[in-house]
């Protein structure tokens, strides 16, 4: 039942042209920006040839996509998570849904399946552009796969508090704008300068720009992937929950 949640979420964001339109504009401007990429290797390629142990381009030309795809991801999961639950609870059917004969657990993580099938199209297209550049040139392909990993772990976590925000309430928009809300204060949270002591320490942890940047840099810490699956576990636990109060209260 929880594979046909999903199956039936990913197929109905397919029959709404928000998704095709989210779809088509982030590869549009993902794609752009590769291309900008490339052509600043290209122009500084002289003077990095000079250089002993200068960048290369997976440096240069991977990590600037892969940062400007964690920002565009920001921008467009509040839209691909806003109607999982308050779409079905403005419609009426969440009633309907959760009267059926499945858990909560298996509709929520149905659901976050199925927005989960639709960010991994959205990341493997993201994937082929530095994997085009292999036949021609040569990618440190851990970088890669680490900067993979990360944007995966972190559209995950886009999504699980998406879902959260939309269990909250009866209105779409208002779980979108409360979702990037959430998300782009813990995205700017290493921003906040310096706190001391442990206060800070905390701060930087509960970022979620600092676990990235390292990923991106080919660093994966058993920390960094740690914090991910927890951030992940805790919002579906807490959409759970939310959904549990609506069905025994009402």
């Amino acid at each position: 039942m929880m594979t046909t949640i999903a199956a039936r979420e990913l197929r109905s964001m397919f029959l709404s042209p928000l998704a095709w339109g989210v779809l088509a504009v982030t590869q549009l401007v993902l794609g752009y920006l590769f291309l900008a990429a490339v052509d600043r290797f290209h122009r500084l390629q002289p003077r990095l040839a000079a250089m002993d142990g200068g960048p290369g381009v997976t440096d240069i030309v991977v990590n600037s996509l892969f940062s400007s795809a964690g920002v565009v991801l920001l921008l467009i999961t509040p839209l691909l998570t806003m109607r999982l639950i308050s779409g079905e609870r403005a419609e009426g059917t969440l009633a309907l849904l959760r009267s059926a004969p499945v858990s909560v657990t298996r509709i929520v993580l149905g659901k976050y399946l199925g927005v989960l099938g639709f960010l991994a199209i959205v990341l493997a297209v993201v994937l082929l552009m530095p994997l085009s550049l292999y036949a021609g040139t040569t990618l440190d392909l851990g970088q890669l796969a680490a900067s993979a990993l990360g944007l995966a772990l972190m559209a995950a976590s886009f999504a699980a508090a998406g879902l959260f925000m939309s269990s909250l309430s009866s209105q779409p928009t208002v779980a979108a704008v409360a979702t990037f809300g959430l998300l782009l204060l813990l995205w700017i949270l290493e921003w906040s300068g310096n706190l001391g002591g442990g206060l800070q320490q905390a701060v930087d942890y509960l970022s979620l720009m600092g676990h990235y940047q390292d990923l991106r840099q080919g660093l994966v810490n058993t920390a960094d992937i740690a914090y991910y699956l927890l951030f992940i576990a805790t919002f579906l636990v807490l959409s759970i929950r939310r959904l549990d109060a609506d069905r025994l209260y009402g």
